[in-house]
């Protein structure tokens, strides 16, 4: 059987462990959805969405069952994944709708490309931002190309290459009720338990579905591109989402429903196939993997550590010491509070807990009322504003809207979506202290002016995406 045929058929290549002293470097080729939680893939056991591209890379590498976004807004989730550092160490790109100082921060694609690696990029690559105002002449995830086949193309055999594919999937808007006419039947959708079940609701989550379905399509065809040019054995594919999916209580939020992340990663020539690893990773991980695999030194400033030793290894579940917590963050996401305030956030996440400081709860989390403009237009938002005072639904509102003490703490054996805050029990006082120390530790040693007293930037630098709306879209 042929290698694309096998890949397509969903199949494994035979590793290879005499390839580990390659002398050809390999190629990279990442694929990124648009506002996708780590819940909706079939491979992590959605009974409703069909990802069989997702699962076909995962059956042929690994897949990450505990990998998180450095923030969970746009911008700063990809600044993360491109510098490889915690976003409270990137100014003003720590903020949606900013830009990225080139003379500041070194990015993963300009390494590569300074390495001798021809690169490029398509669809929605670092942003939504103005990059030009931080000194690029083109998207830092690389020079534009208006298919992947014309960039193969226009690369040289035995080049080694870094694409990047960002597909405005499943980002809102939706076009009503693509999920239901697509054949998907409503009555088979499992809710997060943050959301109201409702038929409205329902139909939402399918047409965000449909969305993840197209994504995963076009996976697919980068492939078996890839595979027809004779280059995906010795190409390190990495397929992930850059924050969680775009309704009430999860997009813009620090609890898993923002945050954890679907990721598969397969290299045919290196890493051995069919593995599900549970290591706790970050997206700031990544930079420093493809890094690595070039034989390109990692620049001082990256906080993400490699996962290469984790993907050649032929381990599943827990495969390496020192992962067992990350932290994540986020600042201001779209302009809907007095002044533009942001709302500042940290967070320590272990297999056990889940940490959250808000560093401002006098203010609103998801935006000033009556918009709440943090949270994304959609039917699921419209059905919590419409039922906010019902005995029923009441509550899905309130977590979602209400503000925040400054202190959450959640135990994920018995509350594995973060419902219940028990920061303020007696109980829970010696492992909140515990958390809370860690994570001014770890924010210390990474210089977040929060904890060390420096300047605060976020709430002042500009917003690049133009005036103040009422209940708006993120545009893409």
């Amino acid at each position: 059987m042929r290698r694309r045929d096998l890949f397509l058929a969903g199949g494994a290549a035979p590793f290879n462990i005499l390839k580990a002293q390659r002398t050809v470097r390999p190629s990279v080729l990442f694929l990124i959805s648009d506002d996708q939680s780590w819940l909706h893939t079939s491979a992590g056991g959605d009974p409703v969405v069909r990802t069989p591209n997702f699962d076909r890379i995962a059956a042929r590498g690994v897949r990450f069952t505990h990998s998180f976004c450095a923030s969970p807004s746009c911008t700063p989730s990809r600044a993360g994944i491109l510098t490889g550092q915690h976003i409270w160490r990137l100014k003003e790109s720590g903020n949606l709708w900013s830009t990225l100082r080139r003379e500041e921060y070194r990015v993963y694609p300009e390494l590569l490309k300074s390495a001798g690696y021809r690169i490029g990029s398509m669809g929605k690559g670092w942003g939504p931002g103005d990059f030009r105002a931080g000194g690029w002449d083109h998207n830092p995830a690389g020079p534009p190309f208006k298919s992947f086949t014309e960039f193969l193309d226009q690369t040289p055999a035995g080049t080694p290459f870094c694409f990047w594919f960002g597909s405005q999937d499943p980002h809102r808007p939706y076009e009503l009720g693509t999920g239901e006419r697509s054949g998907m039947n409503p009555e088979h959708v499992r809710v997060p338990a943050w959301l109201p079940d409702s038929p409205e609701i329902r139909r939402d989550i399918l047409d965000y579905y449909f969305e993840i379905q197209r994504f995963d399509r076009a996976v697919g065809d980068m492939v078996a591109a890839l595979d027809k040019s004779g280059r995906l054995q010795n190409t390190i594919v990495a397929v992930t989402s850059d924050n969680g999916m775009p309704f009430p209580r999860a997009k813009t939020n620090l609890y898993d429903s923002g945050t954890r992340m679907p990721l598969a990663v397969m290299w045919p020539e290196r890493i051995p196939p069919g593995r599900v690893v549970d290591d706790m990773v970050s997206h700031t991980d990544l930079a420093p993997t493809f890094l690595e695999a070039a034989g390109v030194e990692r620049p001082p400033a990256m906080t993400g550590r490699s996962l290469l030793s984790i993907l050649t290894s032929r381990k599943d579940g827990r495969v390496e010491n020192g992962r067992h917590q990350v932290v994540t963050g986020r600042e201001r996401h779209t302009r809907r509070r007095a002044g533009g305030a942001g709302y500042p956030m940290r967070a320590i996440r272990t297999y056990d807990h889940l940490y959250i400081r808000n560093f401002a709860p006098e203010r609103w989390p998801a935006g000033d009322p009556p918009d709440y403009g943090d949270i994304d237009a959609s039917p699921s938002m419209d059905f919590l504003i419409a039922n906010r005072s019902s005995s029923r639904f009441q509550s899905y509102y309130e977590m979602a809207c209400a503000k925040r003490p400054a202190e959450e703490l959640y135990d994920l054996k018995r509350d594995p979506y973060q419902l219940t805050n028990l920061a303020a029990r007696a109980a829970q006082e010696k492992i909140r202290n515990h958390l809370r120390s860690q994570l001014d530790r770890i924010l210390k040693d990474t210089g977040d002016p929060r904890l060390t007293g420096g300047e605060v930037p976020w709430d002042f630098t500009p917003y690049y995406g133009g005036g103040v709306l009422s209940r708006p879209v993120e545009e893409r």
